[in-house]
């Protein structure tokens, strides 16, 4: 074999072994992509459901026994929640708040953090919807969209004493609100864990308050 013979052969012989290595460099940059979109594919039907409860107002006003939080908020039934009202289970909507005084000398001091829960059920002979917050009266009605009106759009809130708070310092409030899984049968709460169905919640919202 001549030298050019060789010089060709072991040209030939590097270029394939670029070519290989180029295209293993490619598909492990494919790959990697697709892990990305399937990750994203993955987490986007729970940052949906996540999102499911807008807190559409909420303001903390201050009346003769305390300080009462006004608030209201958006959100629908999906159809499993609704057939699963329709069977006789009982839905927990849990509101929590928390303020919180900034000091720069130390940790925030956390002035209030409270929560109150409702409950909406069906009952079958009756045909009625019942709602009520936890330890009060409960209020009937005649269709699913007037029972949800009242976790909806429910009525001020006592959250804390006059006391609670000092006149004229700033808090920082945060809100949450969404359905809350706890309140479930045992059998039933490793199934809502687990499917998006059963997510229902808000994002935090924060605000700042001036105590009156």
């Amino acid at each position: 074999m001549s030298m050019a013979q060789i010089t060709m052969a072991c040209f030939t012989r590097c270029f394939k072994r670029m070519q290989r290595e180029r295209a293993g460099a490619l598909m492990s940059i494919q790959l990697r992509i697709l892990a990305l979109w399937l990750m994203f594919a993955c987490a986007l039907p729970q940052a949906r459901a996540a999102e499911a409860v807008e807190i559409t107002h909420a303001h903390i006003e201050l009346a003769d026994e305390g300080y009462r939080l006004a608030a209201s908020y958006g959100f629908d039934l999906n159809h499993g929640l609704e057939d699963a009202i329709q069977h006789g289970v009982q839905l927990y909507f849990t509101t929590q708040i928390e303020l919180t005084r900034p000091r720069w000398y130390w940790f925030d001091e956390k002035a209030i953090t409270a929560k109150q829960t409702s409950r909406i059920s069906y009952n079958v002979l009756t045909r009625q919807y019942h709602v009520a917050i936890i330890g009060s009266v409960q209020q009937s009605f005649s269709t699913l969209e007037d029972a949800l009106f009242l976790i909806r759009r429910p009525s001020r809130w006592l959250i804390a004493p006059r006391t609670a708070l000092k006149t004229g310092e700033f808090y920082n409030v945060t809100l949450l609100m969404g359905m809350d899984r706890d309140y479930l049968p045992k059998p039933m709460q490793v199934n809502a864990f687990n499917n998006s169905d059963w997510r229902l919640s808000s994002n935090k919202k924060t605000f700042l308050y001036k105590a009156e």
